[in-house]
């Protein structure tokens, strides 16, 4: 037998002979819980923006420079970002140079958001996070989220330099999605916070904001990185939003120098993205995103027939979901860089 290291990755999912525990009913599994520690903000002061835009905030300084922006409430119940970017605008910060824009973009599932059922108001017809590539006149969908995405994507194909504020349902460490382009590895490995940083190809269901080719291409010098800050409606996720908006601010040059970050930095390139393909996927264990599994070989998960398997040592899981929907994206696998 050869050691488990040598070879070919190993082979993430297969489907082994049915079992005798294949015809018992599976055993419950201890969800993470879902605490609700900040209070949901009022923004009903930045709803109309100042450009026209509903929720789109232009601060232009005496000097030129580059369009830099932030985004929040990508997904209605993500408020944390929306906390950061309205106390910013509440403090009347000014750009050092160019133009700095703060962006509210799915206030109609955010004013959708109820404590006692916050994971509704994630959006109000189908997730806004999968809607950027189509053209606006080519687009059938009537959706809320399709409209909103029409409306501003003239205005964010101005934008040279975007941070996009998100949060996470499950429990874990904050980290950086760098998308599909080095110049997204590049921009959030220049902010420094948080420490890990993904590079990956978002979702089979649609691209992310920061997958769009303004930002991707080769031939464009705009840049775009997502933060994760950890889980949703926490005062850490506030914290590491605040931290890492701080950070950006500083390194395109709109805010005054931060003292940056001395941790080093981890690096980790998406592999695997993991569909499933029932509606009873499964992992063997509540695994926290960025989890390392030693061993190749490893299982994971169970998705009806198929087992899940770490295809290669130290395999980094990411941001795994304990209610995946069939045809959704589960958890992705990445390989750290040396």
């Amino acid at each position: 037998m050869e050691p488990p290291t040598s070879g070919r990755d190993f082979s993430v999912r297969t489907t082994p002979k049915k079992r005798l525990s294949e015809q018992l009913p599976p055993t419950s599994r201890t969800l993470p819980s879902l605490p609700l520690e900040l209070p949901q903000p009022d923004l009903s002061p930045w709803c109309e923006g100042n450009v026209g835009i509903p929720g789109v905030h232009r601060l232009t300084a005496a000097l030129p420079g580059p369009h830099v922006a932030i985004t929040a409430l990508m997904h209605g119940n993500e408020y944390a970002g929306a906390i950061v970017l309205a106390d910013l605008l509440r403090r009347g910060l000014v750009p050092r140079r160019g133009t700095l824009s703060l962006i509210f973009l799915n206030l109609a599932a955010f004013a959708r958001f109820s404590p006692q059922n916050p994971i509704m108001s994630r959006f109000v017809d189908e997730d806004m996070n999968r809607l950027w590539d189509t053209p606006p006149a080519k687009s059938v969908s009537h959706s809320s989220e399709q409209a909103r995405v029409r409306q501003l994507l003239p205005y964010i194909e101005t934008i040279d330099c975007l941070l996009d504020l998100h949060s996470m349902l499950w429990p874990a460490d904050p980290l950086m999605l760098a998308g599909p382009s080095e110049k997204g590895v590049s921009l959030a490995a220049s902010i420094g916070t948080p420490p890990l940083i993904v590079a990956d190809g978002g979702h089979r269901a649609g691209p992310r904001l920061i997958d769009m080719t303004h930002f991707t291409s080769p031939h464009s010098a705009a840049q775009a990185c997502l933060l994760e800050a950890g889980q949703h409606w926490t005062w850490a996720a506030l914290k590491t939003t605040q931290d890492t908006v701080r950070q950006f601010l500083s390194v395109s040059g709109m805010d005054k120098p931060s003292e940056h970050s001395e941790e080093p930095l981890t690096i980790a390139d998406v592999t695997h993205r993991i569909t499933a393909h029932t509606g009873h996927f499964r992992f063997i264990y509540p695994f926290a995103s960025g989890t390392v599994i030693p061993a190749r070989g490893t299982l994971i998960a169970q998705d009806g027939p198929d087992e899940i398997r770490t295809p290669y040592d130290h395999c980094l899981l990411v941001m795994p979901n304990f209610r995946t929907a069939r045809n959704h994206t589960a958890v992705r696998l990445a390989r750290i860089r040396s």
